[in-house]
């Protein structure tokens, strides 16, 4: 068995856990927030059966999609704010990071 942390935009989150249910994966969804932007992400613990990794892995691939988007820059900490000018810059967000771990047992009570 393999646990399969999803960190995914909260925008793509729930095409994903419709995704999922639809291809019969088990979910637990929660709430994160991301370092650089600041922004909500969702996480995902999924627990399945080696040979359904794959599956599951092409499932989170075709629901988060990565997009750019214009984003403010955060004014810089400690530094001499009276000279910064905060020009939007164009970021890539959205996709998907995973982690595919070894489970040595799971329990449904």
């Amino acid at each position: 068995m393999k646990m399969i942390f999803a960190i995914v935009q909260d925008q793509d989150s729930s095409r994903l856990l419709s995704a999922l249910v639809d291809h019969n994966f088990r979910a637990t969804k929660l709430s994160s927030s991301g370092g650089f932007l600041k922004s909500g992400n969702t996480t995902f613990m999924i627990v399945t059966d080696d040979i359904r990794v794959d599956k599951c892995l092409d499932v989170i691939k075709e629901n988060c999609k990565s997009r750019d988007q214009m984003v403010a820059p955060v004014s810089p900490m400690g530094g001499n704010a009276d000279s910064y000018i905060p020009y939007p810059v164009e970021v890539e967000v959205g996709g998907a990071t995973v982690f595919v771990l070894p489970v040595e047992g799971f329990h449904h009570f």
